[in-house]
């Protein structure tokens, strides 16, 4: 059975960081394309951030490149998304998702499995 749990969400000032992770159980982690989505109250879900299945490729929404970080650790199964610098703009519900092979995909329908995700809130 496949499950990804995200955690680490939570309250932040304005400027601050948050480092999320999802742990990932009941595939082989090494074949998948991971990645990140958020959706804000009211919003569409968007595109974060993606990581190919080596890591040494990633790819960043423009709203957050220079910010965010995705970074994998395939021995844990786990994928961590660094965020600093953080903006109110940014609350959300953090999902991550994961999409078996390589590339870059941006629409959350080319995903196959989700996270139930993890709230960020950023006072101003």
């Amino acid at each position: 059975q496949v499950q990804l749990v995200e955690s680490g969400g939570g309250l932040v000032q304005a400027g601050g960081s948050l480092r999320l992770s999802c742990a990932a159980s009941g595939y082989t982690f090494t074949s998948y394309l991971m990645g990140w989505f958020r959706q804000a109250p009211g919003k569409e879900r968007e595109f974060v951030a993606s990581i190919s299945w080596s890591g040494d490729s990633t790819y960043y929404a423009a709203s957050v490149k220079g910010r965010f970080t995705i970074s994998r650790d395939n021995a844990k199964n786990t994928v961590y998304l660094q965020m600093n610098s953080l903006k109110p703009e940014d609350t959300a519900v953090y999902s991550c998702a994961a999409r078996r092979g390589g590339g870059y995909y941006v629409r959350e329908v080319s995903y196959e499995y989700w996270g139930k995700g993890t709230q960020v809130t950023v006072s101003a």
